[in-house]
């Protein structure tokens, strides 16, 4: 019979969470978490973390499951998704995925490239850089060193950025030449459901999910890491601009009108990658859950 992978996808504040477990607890699967921000045991409020009552309604894996200290990869992740999918397979026909870090959810869906190791220190060099200096730093590091990627990636996304130029740094080659290699066969059918919305409404969700963010203690969570504001892990929205706040550089309202200003950004960029996926059906948020049951009962067969 054959397996199938339920994968939501969609940009950031959405309705991804409640959907995936509308899903899962319809069609009794687990939720794997394809969202890098969410793995963290130290960054619930700045992350989305589903709620208590969201975690217990169904299977929860990949979140809060590691420490800001931790070196974790998307290759860790797509060997450890790839496990938990043999095993749940064997008694489920069916598993939700659910995830706004594309990457991730490419990795489960299609296996990653290969990179080299790369070595220690170098990630940290970048950040430094990066803090320093600024994105612009490090895009004219790329450009001098992989000038192909550097055509190819959205150069804002230091992330992004950071991780190419830290393998090309390692090795001494362009990141680019290990791109495109052949990937792994996987033994399961993929149904990727997209959620979306006019623009004006998403970038009003995503501002009202920043204000509860702060009404909830997001200020005091990130107080809580500027000691370890260096880790990789913390280098992303909802987290940098505070952490730009406490160094005295702008005023909290200023911060936190950045972290909204950039989780638009962060969102758009979202919609750009699931948007070149003709394979995603998309539904606007509001669908009746009904219909999105519907289509998927259709599109995975049970005999």
């Amino acid at each position: 019979m054959t397996k199938y992978l339920i994968t939501i996808v969609g940009p950031t504040a959405i309705g991804k969470t409640a959907l995936s477990i509308k899903i899962a607890t319809h069609f009794k699967t687990d939720i794997i978490s394809a969202d890098s921000r969410q793995f963290y045991k130290e960054m619930y409020l700045g992350t989305a973390v589903p709620t208590p009552s969201e975690l217990a309604a169904a299977k929860h894996h990949f979140i809060q499951h590691i420490s800001i200290e931790d070196n974790y990869s998307v290759g860790h992740f797509e060997r450890e998704a790839i496990a938990l999918l043999d095993t749940l397979f064997k008694t489920d026909n069916r598993v939700t995925m659910v995830g706004g870090s594309g990457m991730y959810v490419d990795a489960v869906i299609n296996g990653l490239d290969q990179f080299p190791d790369t070595k220690k220190g170098i990630r940290e060099e970048l950040i430094l850089l990066y803090q320093e200096k600024g994105i612009i730093a490090l895009q004219e590091l790329l450009k001098k060193k992989d000038p192909i990627y550097y055509d190819r990636v959205d150069i804002h996304n230091q992330q992004r950025v950071m991780r190419a130029l830290e393998v090309c740094l390692s090795v001494n080659k362009p990141f680019s030449s290990f791109l495109n290699q052949s990937k792994p066969d996987r033994t399961f059918e993929t149904l990727k459901i997209g959620l979306s919305t006019d623009r004006t409404i998403m970038y009003d969700r995503i501002n009202r999910r920043v204000d509860l963010m702060v009404e909830q203690g997001l200020v005091e969570e990130v107080y809580r890491l500027l000691s370890r504001k260096q880790l990789n892990a913390l280098q992303t929205v909802g987290y940098r601009e505070l952490f730009e706040h406490f160094e005295g550089k702008v005023s909290l309202s200023q911060a936190i009108e950045n972290i909204k200003t950039n989780t638009r950004r962060f969102a758009k960029r979202q919609l750009t990658w699931y948007r070149k996926d003709t394979s995603i059906e998309w539904f606007d948020y509001e669908t009746p859950f009904e219909e999105i049951a519907q289509f998927i009962h259709k599109k995975t067969p049970q005999y």
